[in-house]
């Protein structure tokens, strides 16, 4: 058993050495740095789905080492999905896909389970093998979603094809006959288990469905700080100079500088954005029954699930204690994107379709959208959605 854990490719062991010669060669002719043996796990493992799948030629820039990723991105990759081909329980339902321990740093992860994790991908590969060459139809929209995310790598809009990776390994898992779901799925899933800098690039797709939950919100007056200035139309908010006289009714803000959209959210899905300050703003959504009076913390042990710019350089979703965010992660255009039924409130870089963090919780009562900022000459502008692109479906629409 201990043979079988450290020699993980017993049979093909002297191929995959060879390969990786072959591999430090060309590295040493372009001038780069060779791969190491988890690096060349990840590219021949991209050789054998591309071979398999149709429409996934965008996994050649992965075994061609266009695109190269780093050896502890390849070992997150590795020992996630040796925990899912383990799981016995049926993939994508809720509670079907195995997590992750956040707390396992990949570069000091468990040698041993590494190996073991090659293992049972390796003994996954063999039957994958046996199949004829372009034998699996993921469906339309994980082909679509495969061509989006080649154009976005190429243009530099995702540092890498991590995200083409699984849709394709997950089409080839399942083989399911409702493959039309699965990007879908995959959002759901990636949005429950990870909440930092998981998902990065959200494929076209995908991003039209989160914005065909789209809801007009409009500002409500009588919640708004008596300091801040808020527009005709009830969509643009800023900080005065002055107080104005307002009845002080109990839920009006009165110390932080914050409102409310009017309508609260009971169920559903629902999606809304908001142009930004530079320097500070707020946003998110405040339970019904969430404090509004004073200074204290606006964070998710009061009533509020929130991401928060602080002096122009420091993100973070107030959590208890909160958590910070990449500063690469400040956008200038944010989508919110709340799932009630399903606990998810999701925020997104709407310019560069990025996720940047996601709540999960269980809601019980009504959520507001919330809106804060202390910008006194940019206003914090509540955005209608972009119009959908063109359906990518070649016969009636699957992403209804």
């Amino acid at each position: 058993m201990m043979m079988q854990c450290f020699h993980f490719m017993v049979e093909p062991v002297k191929n995959f050495t060879a390969k990786i010669k072959e591999s430090n060669k060309r590295a040493k002719r372009d001038k780069r740095e060779p791969l190491d043996e988890d690096q060349m796990f990840v590219v021949e493992l991209a050789r054998d789905l591309s071979r398999v799948c149709q429409r996934s030629d965008v996994l050649e820039h992965i075994w061609n080492q266009d695109d190269i990723w780093t050896t502890a991105l390849c070992r997150v990759f590795i020992l996630q999905w040796a925990s899912m081909l383990e799981s016995k329980k049926r993939p994508m339902q809720t509670d079907g896909w195995p997590e992750m321990d956040e707390g396992k740093q990949p570069d000091v992860v468990n040698v041993l389970d590494l190996q073991q994790a090659k293992t049972l991908i390796f003994n996954w590969i063999k039957d994958l093998r046996a199949q004829p060459e372009q034998s699996v139809w993921p469906g339309e929209p994980v082909a679509k979603a495969l061509e989006d995310m080649q154009s976005a790598w190429r243009w530099g809009r995702a540092p890498n094809l991590l995200t083409a990776m699984e849709l394709v390994m997950w089409t080839l898992v399942l083989q399911r006959p409702d493959k039309d779901t699965i990007p879908l799925q995959w959002l759901m899933w990636k949005q429950r288990t990870h909440n930092i800098g998981a998902i990065s690039y959200i494929p076209q797709p995908v991003w039209d469905w989160i914005v065909d939950a789209s809801v007009e919100v409009t500002l409500d007056l009588d919640s708004a700080n008596p300091d801040l200035l808020i527009s005709a139309d009830e969509k643009k908010m800023r900080c005065g100079f002055e107080r104005k006289d307002v009845p002080n009714y109990h839920q009006r803000f009165d110390g932080w500088w914050c409102a409310v959209g009017m309508e609260g959210l009971g169920s559903g899905r629902h999606y809304w954005e908001a142009e930004v300050g530079e320097r500070d703003w707020r946003l998110g959504v405040a339970k019904e029954s969430a404090l509004r009076k004073g200074f204290k913390s606006l964070n998710t042990d009061t009533g509020y699930l929130t991401l928060r710019l602080e002096r122009g350089t420091e993100l973070k979703a107030l959590t208890v204690p909160f958590t910070s965010l990449p500063p690469g992660l400040i956008p200038r255009k944010v989508g919110v994107y709340l799932d009630y039924d399903n606990g998810q409130l999701s925020f997104y870089d709407v310019e560069k379709h990025l996720h940047i963090y996601t709540y999960n919780e269980t809601f019980t009562e009504r959520l507001f959208p919330l809106f804060g900022t202390v910008e006194i000459i940019k206003d914090l502008v509540i955005r209608s959605p972009a119009a959908k692109t063109h359906c990518l479906c070649s016969t009636s629409c699957l992403w209804g």
